[in-house]
């Protein structure tokens, strides 16, 4: 069972009255030079699309052009049954790259406007800790399941063999889900002098308001890039107990962006929330990009 047009209206209207923002949100426009500063991780999120086989041997096009001297180390999935991804050592920032492939954008939407999804607590040897009310998305986590005990120790042998001071984790869309979900996963995991960053773009909401503090808290150097009218950020609805943690950069238009401080609660005219306040105000497309003159996803690979 999906929800219809109208049924996603009526409730995506009903989600406003059922969490009202506390606060209003601090909003500031981003400065041009901060902006282009994110055009590496858009170019690791742009590969993660590509063919194992030219990710392997960092020749994927433009994406991998633009990031010379970066050594792949790891991929894996298949881009079906577990979404690729590859982990590899970045000398430029001295550290270690996790980047997680996304999904196709119709496929997505129709997955998290299916009733069939719920929020779970995490698998407690994944996610040591845990309050109990901490949950997040079921299949995303699961997604997740499939890949960290892979990826954890390849992440740990380039931090012993490199240096590395950072883990960087980056995804598009399926694949922003599963790297917000490794920001708390290599936090947990990996020693307290490990700085973890996460770049996500056009990201659906993963987990609870719990979830999303926890993420505030334990990694406070997130961000979550959103693309003009992208719908996919506004699902699955708060309405539904999901939120979004902090670190909204949304893309009004091209060259223009505002970073959206605090709580994922809809309250400003020019953040995503109100830019698309339900599905029908949305655009697919946008959630492609391009992202600053950059566009991921499979056909974007070449």
């Amino acid at each position: 069972m999906r929800f219809t047009p109208a049924l996603l209206y009526a409730l995506s209207a009903s989600s406003a009255a059922l969490a009202a923002p506390t606060s209003k949100r601090a909003v500031s426009a981003l400065a041009a030079d901060t902006l282009a500063s994110f055009a590496p991780f858009t170019q690791f999120a742009r590969a993660a699309y590509c063919p194992l086989s030219k990710v392997t041997d960092w020749q994927c096009g433009e994406a991998c052009d633009a990031l010379p001297g970066f050594q792949p180390t790891l991929t894996g999935g298949d881009g079906n049954a577990i979404q690729q991804f590859f982990v590899g050592y970045w000398p430029q920032d001295n550290s270690v790259i996790v980047a997680h492939e996304g999904t196709d954008p119709i496929k997505l939407e129709s997955d998290l406007t299916d009733i069939n999804f719920f929020l779970e607590n995490l698998d407690s040897t994944l996610f040591p800790g845990l309050d109990s009310g901490v949950k997040a998305h079921n299949g995303f986590a699961d997604e997740h399941a499939k890949t960290a005990s892979t990826i954890l120790p390849e992440v740990q042998k380039l931090i012993s063999e490199k240096g590395a001071t950072q883990v960087t984790v980056i995804g598009h869309s399926l694949g922003g889900a599963l790297a917000e979900l490794d920001t708390l996963f290599f936090t947990l995991q990996l020693p307290s002098d490990i700085h973890v960053k996460g770049v996500t773009y056009g990201t659906p909401r993963v987990g609870n308001k719990a979830f999303a503090s926890l993420i505030d808290s334990k990694v406070p150097d997130f961000v979550r890039i959103n693309n003009e009218k992208d719908l996919v950020p506004i699902v699955p609805g708060r309405f539904l107990g999901f939120q979004h943690p902090h670190g909204e950069i949304h893309i009004v238009s091209p060259g223009n962006a505002v970073a959206c401080a605090g709580d994922d609660d809809g309250d400003d005219k020019t953040c995503t929330d109100k830019t698309v306040p339900n599905i029908l105000f949305g655009d697919i497309l946008n959630h492609l990009g391009p992202y600053e003159g950059i566009s991921i996803g499979t056909l974007a690979c070449n």
